[in-house]
């Protein structure tokens, strides 16, 4: 059996994953209590910026599996940039050194979110 984290299947990271409607959820709960505060929701923790990058992430999975490049080239983007910032995060917060590393290119970020993702659930207990 093949390591999920290490699966050409980029879908793969999130075998046993919560139902990406649950995640969606999940990420919108703490936004709306981040404004709740009066604030932008920028001073998030990890664990969301985790969730937030695998949700785009599944969905953009989703749809280039379903339709052609170019409609599914904004997902791409979005989850992208949605990984970027979870790097980022990593970066400034966990010691990630980006120098010499593999974490370079959009979809360096999205492989980034789906091992880290997957490490993660592996240790939830839902």
């Amino acid at each position: 059996m093949t390591d999920a984290a290490h699966s050409t299947d980029p879908a793969a990271a999130y075998a046993g994953a919560p139902r990406m409607v649950s995640e969606i959820l999940w990420v919108l709960r703490q936004v709306r209590v981040a404004r709740s505060f009066g604030t932008d929701g920028t001073e998030q923790g990890r664990e969301f910026w985790l969730r937030k990058a695998a949700v785009f992430d599944r969905i953009a999975i989703e749809e280039v599996a379903t339709y052609a490049p170019q409609v599914a080239a904004k997902a791409v983007e979005t989850a992208e940039v949605a990984a970027r910032r979870l790097v980022e995060y990593d970066a400034t917060h966990n010691g990630l050194s980006l120098r010499g590393s593999d974490v370079v290119t959009g979809e360096d970020c999205r492989a980034y979110t789906r091992r880290e993702y997957h490490a993660w659930n592996r240790a939830q207990l839902f």
